[in-house]
């Protein structure tokens, strides 16, 4: 380019110098000298049409009175500034006059066009703006040949991006004459249909079939009948991809030296494209003798264990790479990720081929460990709520540790599931100081809203119902009298608080509830209580005016307290918790179908342990990897065992004075990435409600009802509520005492902002509810299936709807529920 730029400079001196001596000899002036110095006498500047002459000798950069050869390097690099200016088509220079050593000048110049209006034709007006916006078609900007060209290939290009390989585009200029020197830009754009590709061949393929080859090709597909979640339209940028996609199968299975050496495209006579493709596959290869060099922290059997290949295995590049450096998740297996987790930060591990023999290529894993390296500094920015200390106490690394990715990325997964940052944002900053062997790391957040209110009310069966709920996830208590903390309300040390009020004519519920995480500040120990009442009234259905009798009602009395731990053993995953919990039933005058009395008290006291773990993350509303499960025991104590009462002969308000019973359950949740940040997630559940004695039977509480939303609102008996999407609650009105429930999910996150995180769901799912073992035939569910939403927003919480088809009849001979749709609000399935 720059030998072109001097050319055209060589030109237009040349030019010059013929229109000065042609001018002069015109005028039958003295005739300049050439390259002699002369002062300029004046400045000339003829076909303005915008700009004034005074601006053009700004841009020319001469003055009268100075000094300059004609032709010379100053009259040269004025005339490029006013190219360079580009508001000039053409610039012509000329001497009109010579008086002794006094040179006149005349610059001729040509203005460029600007544009005035763009209008473009042939799409939709919104995809017009956007194309206008993406050309850089301003208003204003100079009309140049260069523009007009490379406008034209920029939207041909776009468009051909994607399959419009046919279509053409027109740019035309028309002046605008009510401004000065401008011009009204028409652009048309003829698409023209989507290429379609016919036929996708291949040549020189032996190790592999032809369909094979076709399936690696993920984008770009030949047309099929009966295919439609994938059309078989082509697209250069995925068209290549998928010729690298082909080649990775080719190295997968140790054809090291394949290669595509072409490719060709033909049209059919229907506009569509057939691709044929020629591959060299090359031989198939092996792995010979793998040696480790360098490697004095870990034994050559040890390294063997996170390599896992051994001689004779097919040689596979991609594998190689992999299990040396990892496959970029954060849970990788690898040999660099070991090091990385021991403090080696300054570690490089390299794969190398040192010698290919007939079929078999050699090894050596090529070790520099370097010295461990410690944390030094570990800071946080970007936590304006919540205190340090809740922070730092979830933190893996610590300063003096030794530096690990594997604490890194369990501390970003321990910061989401606190649930008052953004987990898809937290990012930490890792600095290396290779003079003293230290790292410092800052880890960056972003807060979000972990508060929620429910105000809410509504009318209902001829009686208003109001409901208050406050839930906040990052209270402070300490704070509580602190007038200089409520903003609005004293928030920062990772407490839980939450208050309900909901109140009608009919029934009135109160509940609280609190929870500290960190018992002590210390270890990772919580407490939690709560306490709650709950009344109802009976009620006239049939009557219009709803009348309510209070001297017919029950009224619930419970509390609870709660301790846990993180354990750290099997690993630190790992959590216990027990929680001793009273209710109390008082009816009066009041039957409801679990009970068998209409007066008198229940006593349901009651220790609960439960073991869990979980390892999901990073963040806590759309897990993305790792497991839930817990495994609890509920029981109260076994007073028929011991009191020599006789059940048989007793009343019902006496049998159910002190409740008893055992109660077993198991959950368990697994997710799993997938591709295209789809994640699927499963999920078993087990249930079962036991009974010390015989003649006592089953308690008449606690019991599982499947079906529904799973939310069980109002329910007064204790009873645990299953939810499976496409069903109302069928377990009868005695409920089961056992359950199974299975449920396969695939999610796709929408978005996963702070503001609101949403997701979509399609799901798999069956359950059902057994009285007794003997009626209990686990693969007895009922199925469905169908798809949903979830939004969670902070200030409001999870809000989500399924619309569920339940494929069986609830009993024998009887209708199929169909679709149904159901709303979620507080929970997730």
């Amino acid at each position: 380019m720059s030998n072109i730029k001097r050319f055209i400079t060589f030109i237009i001196i040349v030019f010059v110098s013929i229109q000065a001596q042609a001018q002069a000899q015109a005028q039958d002036s003295i005739p300049f000298q050439k390259g002699k110095a002369y002062q300029l006498g004046g400045i000339a500047i003829k076909g303005l049409q915008k700009y004034s002459e005074q601006t053009v000798r700004v841009f020319a950069g001469l003055k009268t009175g100075q000094t300059i050869k004609i032709p010379g390097d100053k009259l040269t690099s004025a005339i490029k500034k006013l190219y360079n200016t580009k508001q000039f088509s053409n610039v012509d220079v000329y001497v009109t006059k010579v008086v002794e050593d006094v040179a006149y000048i005349e610059f001729d110049v040509v203005e460029l066009p600007e544009i005035s209006t763009v209008t473009i034709t042939g799409i939709k007006k919104g995809k017009a703006k956007e194309l206008q916006k993406e050309a850089g078609l301003k208003k204003g900007e100079m009309v140049t040949d260069d523009l007009l060209i490379t406008t034209k290939n920029y939207i041909q290009n776009k468009y051909a991006k994607r399959g419009y390989l046919k279509s053409k585009v027109t740019i035309n200029t028309k002046k605008d004459t009510s401004k000065t020197n401008a011009v009204k830009m028409l652009v048309h754009i003829d698409n023209g249909e989507r290429v379609k590709i016919k036929k996708i061949n291949f040549s020189g393929n032996k190790a592999f079939k032809s369909k094979k080859l076709r399936k690696a090709m993920s984008n770009t597909k030949q047309k099929m009948t009966g295919r439609f979640w994938k059309k078989s339209k082509y697209l250069e940028e995925d068209y290549q991809a998928d010729l690298e996609s082909i080649i990775d199968v080719y190295s997968e299975k140790g054809y090291r030296d394949a290669r595509i050496v072409d490719e060709q495209l033909s049209w059919n006579q229907d506009n569509t494209i057939n691709l044929d493709i020629t591959v060299s596959e090359g031989k198939k290869y092996y792995f010979g003798d793998i040696k480790f060099i360098g490697n004095s922290l870990f034994t050559d059997a040890q390294l063997q264990r996170f390599l896992r290949i051994e001689k004779g295995d097919i040689y596979n590049a991609k594998v190689l790479k992999e299990r040396v450096n990892g496959d970029n998740s954060p849970d990788s297996q690898d040999i660099n990720t070991t090091y990385l987790n021991r403090g080696y930060m300054a570690a490089r591990v390299n794969p190398v081929e040192t010698r290919v023999n007939k079929d078999s290529i050699d090894v050596e894993i090529r070790i520099f460990e370097g010295l461990p390296f410690r944390l030094k500094n570990v800071s946080v920015v970007g936590n304006d709520k919540t205190n340090d200390h809740v922070i730092y106490r979830e933190l893996r690394t610590k300063p003096g540790n030794l530096f690990s990715k594997e604490d890194i990325i369990r501390s970003i997964r321990e910061l989401g599931q606190l649930g008052f940052f953004d987990a898809q944002t937290i990012t930490p900053d890792v600095k290396p100081n290779y003079t003293d062997q230290t790292a410092d790391i800052e880890y960056a957040v972003t807060e979000k809203g972990s508060s929620q209110i429910e105000l809410q009310g509504g009318y209902g069966g001829n009686a208003f119902i109001g409901t208050l709920g406050l839930t906040f996830n990052n209270f402070s208590i300490r704070n509580i009298f602190n007038k200089k903390a409520y903003k609005p309300l004293p928030m920062g040390d990772g407490q839980a608080l939450s208050l309900r009020i909901q109140k009608s004519k009919y029934y009135s519920t109160y509940s609280f509830s609190f929870t500290e995480p960190w018992l002590g500040g210390k270890r990772p120990k919580s407490l939690s209580f709560s306490i709650y009442n709950s009344k109802q009234f009976a009620y006239d259905r049939i009557s219009t005016n709803g009348g309510v009798d209070r001297n017919q009602q029950i009224n619930i009395l419970g509390a609870s307290v709660g301790l846990g731990q993180r354990l750290q053993w099997p690993d630190d995953y790992f959590t216990l918790s027990q929680t001793v919990s009273i209710q109390q039933y008082k009816l009066k005058n009041y039957r409801i179908s679990t009970f068998s009395f209409d007066n008198g008290t229940s006593n349901n006291i009651a220790y609960a342990i439960n073991l869990g773990r979980s390892s999901a993350g990073p963040g806590r509303i759309f897990p993305q990897r790792g497991s839930e499960f817990n495994v609890g025991i509920k029981l109260t104590p076994p007073y028929s065992l011991f009191n020599k009462k006789d059940y048989a002969n007793i009343s019902d308000e006496e049998k159910y004075n002190f409740l008893e019973y055992y109660k077993a359950s198991f959950k368990g949740k697994w997710y799993t990435p997938l591709f295209s940040k789809i994640v699927m997630m499963t999920n078993t559940e087990f249930g079962f409600l036991g009974k010390y004695n015989n003649e006592l039977g089953d308690s008449p509480f606690e019991r599982f009802y499947v079906g529904g939303d799973g939310l069980g609102a109002n329910q007064f008996d204790g009873r645990e509520t299953i939810g499976l999407r496409g069903y109302d609650p069928f377990s009868g009105n005695g409920g089961g005492t056992i359950y199974n429930k299975f449920t396969l999910e695939m999610r796709y996150p929408i978005t996963l902002k702070p503001s609101a995180s949403i997701y979509v769901l399609g799901f798999l799912e069956g359950g059902n509810s057994y009285t007794g073992l003997n009626n209990l035939n686990p693969f007895d569910l009922k199925r469905s299936a169908g798809l949903g939403m979830r939004i969670f927003m902070p200030a409001f919480g999870l809000l989500g709807i399924d619309f569920g088809h339940g494929f069986d009849a609830l009993t024998p001979g009887g209708v199929k529920p169909g679709w149904g749709t159901q709303f979620i609000i507080g929970r997730q399935f």
